[in-house]
């Protein structure tokens, strides 16, 4: 973690935070002074808004007035900690927690790994807030870089081997077991659809396999889309479409930032983590609309599109993770368009087959202003991916409810597991914002952690 969160700080200018609404309240109680210096600044604390109380004699900040959102969410402060100058500081509001801490802590994250070196400017440090989860904190702003870096990362540098390398590390540093199948092997331990989307590449496809904690724990099991570059296959994408591939593995990094939280927390889950790294390139070899693959399960799968890969890597992972029936069954995959046009790139689309389980992961969601969007797994649609001369197809013809067809599609492989979930999301911030930069983002992750922490608790 970047060094913007201190233990100490004996000269720390008192900083405090206010709700436009209670900063309304709070100004009739205020000296004319100061009411009259926010006037003249505009200041009316709109979450991120700073107004700097200069010292009478010195001109020094003697205070610093800021604004926070009526809920308490991460953005807010990076907001403030992006605006003030730099200096040490300390919150006035002693309930100030976690979502203080992550919130100042990002707002200096940078992804300059491919830029010549500079100088950073002296960042404004915050004292720990005294009611802040430091481990939480940390263990979250590792998993959210993490997830970041990966998805920044391009894809000449961040392959399928490359991928499974980042996840041995983690496994590593998490002291979990790791396990790699690569290649034909994945023929020969019968993941056909993972082999048949990553073939075409020089870069061998493989399925990373991560499993951490005590076999008594509750399982929780963690799936993620892992296609490091996609071009669309010999459904080529233009290239304007193409531009943004690199970030088609966002759902594994989501995963594995997630797991390394869990790890570094020791929450009491037997965890096992499935990624399916591929790349879908074009070669002689590439699969073709109209082939028909048979899949772990042992549905055969018709393909009407070779650029709906995603689903198709993730049913085989799917399968073997619901071979176990785990407690939790979770996936995370930059899936759809459809998803987007419907949700947009903040929330990610969650489709659930328990009730409990959508709610908790909603309610998690808002608790820690990363939230989600349930949408239906719409039975009837599912005769939109009837296959023509295979069980199912991977694309539908209709136009229609594309996140939800492709979310039924998954849903076929997973019948022994009573409460799973899928994650549709973009990983990506389309505009920079404090604290969350132009590029890839840990979309859910935070959401997923206090879900999975509210249920199993910690040690």
């Amino acid at each position: 973690m970047t060094v913007t969160l201190i233990a100490k700080a004996p000269a720390a200018i008192r900083l405090e935070t206010y709700s436009a609404k209670q900063w309304t309240t709070r100004l009739g109680r205020e000296r004319p002074n100061i009411a009259g210096l926010a006037a003249s600044q505009g200041f009316k604390a709109k979450p991120g808004q700073v107004l700097v109380v200069p010292d009478g004699r010195s001109g020094r900040p003697a205070r610093v007035l800021a604004g926070i959102g009526e809920t308490p969410d991460p953005w807010s402060y990076a907001a403030i900690a992006a605006a003030l100058p730099p200096g040490d500081y300390k919150l006035a509001d002693a309930k100030a927690g976690d979502a203080a801490a992550l919130g100042w802590a990002l707002s200096a994250y940078r992804f300059d790994h491919y830029k010549k070196p500079s100088e950073r400017k002296p960042a404004a440090r915050l004292l720990w807030p005294a009611k802040a989860d430091r481990a939480r904190v940390q263990a979250l702003h590792d998993g959210i870089v993490l997830a970041r870096d990966l998805i920044n990362t391009p894809s000449s540098d961040m392959g399928p081997a490359e991928l499974a390398e980042a996840a041995r590390g983690i496994a590593l540093l998490g002291g979990a077991q790791f396990n790699c199948i690569v290649g034909d092997e994945l023929l020969e331990q019968n993941y056909p659809m993972i082999h048949a989307v990553g073939r075409a590449s020089a870069r061998l496809p493989r399925l990373i396999d991560i499993t951490w904690g005590h076999a008594r724990h509750p399982k929780l099991t963690l799936v993620g889309k892992g296609v490091c570059f996609d071009t669309g296959g010999l459904d080529l994408k233009p290239s304007s479409a193409m531009l943004l591939m690199k970030k088609d593995m966002g759902g594994s990094a989501v995963v594995l930032g997630l797991a390394a939280a869990i790890m570094a927390l020791k929450l009491p889950v037997r965890l096992r983590v499935l990624i399916a790294a591929v790349e879908n390139s074009v070669s002689g070899n590439a699969m073709r609309p109209g082939d028909v693959l048979k899949s772990r399960k042992g549905l055969t799968v018709e393909i009407g599109n070779t650029d709906a890969e995603g689903r198709l890597v993730l049913a085989d992972a799917l399968a073997e993770a619901d071979r176990e029936k785990p407690d939790w069954l979770i996936d995370c995959a930059t899936l759809t368009g459809a998803a987007r046009v419907a949700v947009g790139p903040d929330l990610p689309a969650l489709y659930a087959t328990d009730d409990a389980m959508a709610e908790a992961l909603l309610a998690a969601g808002l608790q820690a202003a990363d939230p989600l969007w349930r949408l239906p797994l719409h039975k009837p649609y599912r005769d939109y991916i009837e296959g023509k001369v295979a069980d199912i197809t991977n694309s539908a013809e209709t136009p229609f409810a594309g996140s939800i067809t492709a979310a039924l599609f998954l849903n076929e492989f997973v019948e022994k597991t009573k409460c799973y979930a899928h994650l549709d999301m973009f990983a990506w911030n389309p505009k920079a914002r404090p604290g969350r930069p132009l590029g890839g983002e840990a979309t859910g992750l935070r959401a997923l952690f206090a879900a999975i922490e509210k249920r199993y608790g910690r040690r």
